[in-house]
C-alpha cells in the first residue's frame, strides 16, 4: 500500500531535510524511525518521494512525503514520533493511490516567511502585487543547473503582527532561494533602500540583473502543499502531545529573546 504522510518540523538543528551521511537532517531522523519500526526498509526499494527540499535552518509544517509499505497499520502518528527526536513529527496520514508522486502531483504550495520589524505596508502590497503572475524570477532565486526561473505566483499577502511582518506566497513551484531573496527584495523596498521601479527592473532579467542575498534561513516555513483529493487522518492524542511540546518551546525562547534584550540593552548604556 502507498500511504502519504504530512510532516513539521522546527529546522534550526537539523541540517537541512534532505539526508545527508554523518549530519543530522530531517530526512535522515524519519528514515531512522521508519527503519526501527519496520515501514519501511530501503527508501529506493519503498519508491519514497518527498514533495520538496528546504535548507538548513528551515521549517515546515505541511511538507509531504510517501512510500510504499506492506505494514501500514503501523505507519501512524503516534508509532512514528515516539521515535523521533521531539522537534520532528508526523502530524497526519493518507492511504494514496499506487504511483503517488507528491512532488510532481501538487497543485500548489504555499510558504510564509516572518521578518522582524515594521515596514511600511502600502509599499509592501504594491511591490508584492507586481510578483504576482506569471514571471521569470532569475534575481530572485540560486541557479540549479539550467532549470527554468519561470514560475507563477498565484496569490501573495503581507501582514502584520505585532512586530514583526509576514508573507505568505502559493505558486506552482518554487525555485532555490526564491522566497527568501524575496524576502530580501521586501525589506529593501519596505524601508526605502530601494523604490518600486527597482524592483520593475528585476522581473526583466532579460534587460537587468542583480543578485541578492538570501533572508536568514530561520524565518521561513514551509505551509502547505495542496492535492486536492488527499483525505487526511489526524490523530487527536499526537495533536494534543504536540501541541503541548510547542507551547514549552515557545515559553523557553520567550524568556530567551528578553534575556536577549536585557543583554543588548545592557552593552549600550
Amino acid at each position: 500500500m502507498r500511504i502519504a504522510l504530512k510532516i513539521a518540523y522546527i529546522g534550526t538543528d537539523h541540517h537541512g531535510f534532505q539526508v545527508q551521511p554523518n549530519v543530522k537532517t530531517i530526512e535522515g531522523e524519519l528514515f531512522r524511525a521508519l527503519r526501527e519500526l519496520n515501514i519501511i526498509n530501503d527508501p529506493h526499494e519503498a519508491k519514497y518521494i518527498a514533495a520538496g527540499r528546504t535548507d538548513r535552518g528551515v521549517h515546515a509544517i505541511g511538507q509531504v512525503v510517501a512510500f510504499n509499505t506492506e505494514k501500514p497499520n503501523i505507519a501512524v502518528p503516534s508509532a512514528i514520533n515516539s521515535r523521533l527526536d521531539g522537534t520532528v513529527w508526523v502530524l497526519a496520514k493518507a492511504e494514496v493511490f499506487p504511483g503517488f508522486d507528491p512532488r510532481r502531483f501538487a497543485e500548489y504550495r504555499e510558504y510564509r516567511y516572518i521578518m522582524f520589524g515594521r515596514f511600511d505596508i502600502s509599499t509592501l502590497k504594491e511591490a508584492l502585487q507586481l510578483l504576482t503572475g506569471k514571471h521569470d524570477f532569475y534575481n530572485f532565486v540560486t541557479h540549479e543547473n539550467e532549470r527554468s526561473t519561470i514560475c507563477t505566483i498565484t496569490k501573495i499577502d503581507v501582514l502584520e503582527a505585532g512586530e514583526f511582518t509576514i508573507i505568505d506566497i502559493r505558486a506552482d513551484y518554487f525555485l532555490w532561494h526564491m522566497v527568501r531573496k524575496i524576502a530580501t527584495a521586501m525589506k529593501k523596498v519596505g524601508t526605502g533602500e530601494r523604490d518600486i521601479s527597482w524592483l520593475e527592473k528585476m522581473l526583466n532579467p532579460s534587460e537587468f540583473k542583480e543578485g541578492l542575498q538570501p533572508a536568514p534561513s530561520y524565518g521561513l516555513i514551509f505551509k502547505n502543499v495542496e492535492y486536492g483529493n488527499i483525505i487526511w487522518k489526524e490523530d487527536e492524542y499526537t495533536k494534543r502531545h504536540i501541541s503541548k511540546t510547542l507551547e514549552g518551546m515557545f515559553l523557553k525562547h520567550a524568556v530567551m529573546a528578553q534575556l536577549l534584550r536585557e543583554f543588548k540593552d545592557g552593552m549600550i548604556e
